[in-house]
């Protein structure tokens, strides 16, 4: 039953986030007097679907992202000769694209925006607790390997006592691969000492033994949750690109996660709690929308550019630099997909991606 869940969790997640992600292209072009050949859920050839009115509406074999297409979308470059049809995407000035592209995007801002609210509206806005007692442990991490339990209360680190989960925080941040010694209170009585050796972050570089505090839900009304989700949106935005800026400057790889680490994140969500599941598929929803934006050909954000460069040169792209730019684009989706993709394999193998955010 668990396993089954976890599939599930995972294809709807995948789904849900897919699917408003195509539903805001589509819905704007049927707005925008484009004609909309197809409507699909998933890449590929078709596995079944329905004709309705213009639009063929299915679902395609590979469930990795979708397609709205768009009647003389494939035509790149907007070659006004090859326009044959008012209704036709390159038929629409540039300006009437623009809103096209970027409702993808904006609509999973939309969906991450309302689940962080619904999520603070109803189970409230997450907050560690301050005291050094252990909440989680991450599976195949030290803390776990050696005995902690959850709720053992650190009383001491390497015999210097400590009375809130910040000084335990920082103590093991200093150590990697060192052992640590933690004296801990187990049922309230029980006073036993363990050894831990914490392993090395691949990013920060501090010590990590795998363990967070206890989370506490502090209850939001309506417009207090409302706040804090636009200002959760804010947060993983800004939070999201300082660190690919920091990691572009530094010349250093980024940690990424690919179809694999993401499904494997989402699995373990489903077992921790239905808010955390939510809050998941809030992140994913709003990286999703980020990455579209990006100034990359084949993205979103490609497009975006090329009507923008069309807007103020008063002339489109030509097909030419635009099938080359594609062609790129495709190299470094593909390059970036099969890094992420390895990367993903790499941590299964050594250990599990830690899946609370204010793990230690």
């Amino acid at each position: 039953m668990g396993f089954l869940i976890s599939v599930l969790g995972v294809a709807f997640a995948f789904g849900i986030v897919v699917f408003v992600h195509e539903f805001g292209h589509f819905i704007v072009a049927k707005k925008s007097g484009v004609r909309v050949d197809r409507f699909s859920f998933g890449l590929g050839p078709e596995l079944f679907g329905f004709q309705w009115g213009e639009t063929r509406y299915c679902v395609a074999w590979i469930p990795l992202g979708g397609e709205v297409r768009m009647a003389g979308e494939m035509e790149p470059g907007g070659d006004p000769g090859a326009v044959k049809d008012s209704r036709e995407f390159y038929a629409k000035p540039w300006y009437r694209r623009i809103p096209i592209v970027v409702a993808g995007p904006a609509m999973n801002y939309v969906l991450s925006y309302c689940l962080f609210s619904f999520v603070f509206l109803l189970w409230g806005q997450p907050k560690p607790s301050l005291e050094p007692v252990v909440g989680e442990l991450v599976d195949a991490y030290p803390a776990q390997r050696a005995g902690l339990m959850t709720g053992d209360r650190i009383q001491s680190v390497n015999e210097t006592p400590v009375t809130t989960w910040a000084e335990v925080a920082d103590k093991i941040h200093l150590n990697p691969e060192t052992p640590v010694r933690l004296s801990v209170m187990r049922n309230g009585g029980t006073v036993l000492d363990f050894v831990v050796t914490p392993v090395r972050a691949p990013t920060s570089g501090q010590g990590l033994i795998g363990i967070s505090p206890i989370v506490l839900y502090a209850s939001l009304p309506l417009g207090d949750a409302l706040v804090a989700g636009a200002q959760q949106t804010v947060f993983w935005t800004k939070h999201t690109l300082t660190y690919l800026g920091d990691k572009i400057v530094n010349r250093e790889k980024p940690e990424l996660s690919g179809p694999i680490g993401i499904a494997n994140i989402i699995s373990k969500s489903t077992q921790s709690g239905i808010q955390d599941y939510l809050f998941l598929i809030a992140l994913i929803s709003l990286g999703i929308g980020l990455f579209n934006l990006f100034p990359i050909p084949m993205l979103d954000g490609g497009h975006l550019v090329f009507f923008l460069w069309e807007g103020i040169f008063r002339k489109p792209v030509s097909r030419r630099v635009v099938q080359a730019a594609n062609m790129v684009g495709l190299s470094l989706l593909l390059g970036i997909l099969v890094f992420a993709t390895f990367s993903d394999v790499q941590r299964l193998r050594s250990k599990p991606t830690t899946p609370n955010r204010f793990s230690r």
